[in-house]
């Protein structure tokens, strides 16, 4: 009993312990309805502004889950989806807007940043560099609660509810999460794989997080990555 006792509390050590992701991907091979990744956030107060910046690399031309942040009251408080090629859809609690017209290259890395504000509800997607006209969505509203954040699946329920018709597959790396708008200067570095300021909520060289199911770490290939 002591050694289960002891494996288990190292089981948890490792999982509690921060990852440096730089130049690493996350692979999501099959199209699953359990596959996931869940980050650990610790956010104290609500959330009323956030930008989220990633990169993602996919063959499909089905609907595929991003980003996904829901808080207890809301599944989709704050996602990322792309219902078909060439069209992101934002949600905040539970409002969606479609963007059109932003790069979306199937079998190459896009390079992504979404930010929004409660404010005035301003809200803009850049892609690959290019922006989207600012948008609102959202205004005044605020996120309450422990949120639970998710790669690979669409959250239907607060940390499940998954739909495998949803799911992401191919390749995610560089996610980084803020509770503010960050500067189009810090997006364009992001974009162009030059240095910038890390996500205060999510950095990717400085993660916690679990695996469900069938999902690998492997090296990244995105172009920018350093070679020796």
């Amino acid at each position: 009993m002591e050694r289960q006792l002891l494996l288990l509390a190292l089981f948890c050590i490792s999982h509690a312990a921060f990852h440096d992701l730089s130049e690493k991907v996350f692979t999501f091979p099959l199209d699953s309805g359990t596959a996931n990744v869940k980050f650990t956030a610790n956010v104290e107060q609500p959330m009323t502004a956030l930008t989220v910046c990633m990169r993602f690399h996919s063959t499909k031309t089905r609907a595929q889950s991003l980003f996904s942040l829901a808080i207890p009251s809301e599944s989709n408080a704050f996602l990322l989806y792309k219902p078909s090629v060439g069209v992101y859809r934002l949600h905040v609690k539970g409002t969606a807007l479609d963007i059109n017209g932003l790069p979306d290259e199937t079998g190459e890395w896009n390079s992504v940043c979404w930010t929004w504000d409660s404010t005035d509800g301003l809200t803009t997607l850049w892609v690959n560099g290019k922006r989207s006209a600012r948008k609102i969505l959202g205004r005044a509203a605020t996120l309450t609660g422990s949120p639970s954040i998710i790669l690979g699946q669409d959250q239907d329920s607060y940390g499940g509810g998954f739909d495998p018709n949803k799911s992401f597959s191919g390749d995610i790396t560089d996610v980084h999460l803020w509770n503010q708008v960050i500067s189009p200067c810090e997006i364009r570095f992001f974009m162009e794989g030059n240095a910038f300021t890390p996500g205060n909520i999510l950095g990717w060289n400085n993660l916690q997080y679990t695996i469900r199911g069938t999902v690998h770490v492997e090296k990244s290939d995105f172009d920018k990555l350093s070679c020796y």
